[in-house]
């Protein structure tokens, strides 16, 4: 059964967090009840704990207050190996794992029923185990100067449009 309707009823919050391996596409996640800095960090552990002693990690985050507050702070001045970068603002894009996100809500949770939290999360789950029997890299289908020249269409076409209202 699959369902496709805009009255979506969530029967409460879950907190998914992710890692998507560049190459490779396997993602390693956590579920958890809140999205506090506290729970950020157990998943920061799960990384650190999952990924090779001798790899550098770049972690590509949002500019939620999570991963910004001092708890989380120590805990990367602490391990020289991992590297943070933030999206700028509304760039969310960017971070190829908001993409994988993307294909978890289109493909599974927006086409699911689901009367509980419970029953969600299992849904995620599977949807990850199965994702990662035969993961499938993402591919950048445009080279970063046509996006850039894109973009720049774009802010000429809104500039020009402002400009005629004035």
């Amino acid at each position: 059964m699959e369902r496709r309707t805009h009255d979506y009823k969530r029967h409460g919050t879950i907190s998914l967090f992710a890692a998507l391996e560049l190459k490779t596409s396997q993602v390693m996640a956590q579920l958890k009840p809140r999205h506090r800095s506290l729970e950020f960090r157990q998943f920061l552990d799960l990384v650190e704990a999952q990924v090779p002693a001798a790899l550098e990690v770049h972690i590509i985050v949002d500019n939620y207050g999570t991963h910004k507050t001092a708890l989380i702070r120590k805990w990367f001045a602490k391990r020289p190996r991992f590297h943070v970068h933030f999206t700028p603002t509304y760039g969310s894009w960017i971070n190829l794992v908001e993409r994988w996100f993307a294909e978890l809500t289109n493909k599974r949770i927006r086409r699911g029923v689901f009367r509980s939290v419970k029953e969600r999360e299992a849904a995620i789950r599977e949807y990850i185990d199965v994702h990662n029997e035969d993961p499938k890299p993402f591919v950048w289908t445009k080279t970063a100067d046509q996006i850039l020249a894109s973009i720049a269409r774009y802010a000429q076409r809104t500039t020009a449009a402002q400009a005629a209202n004035l």
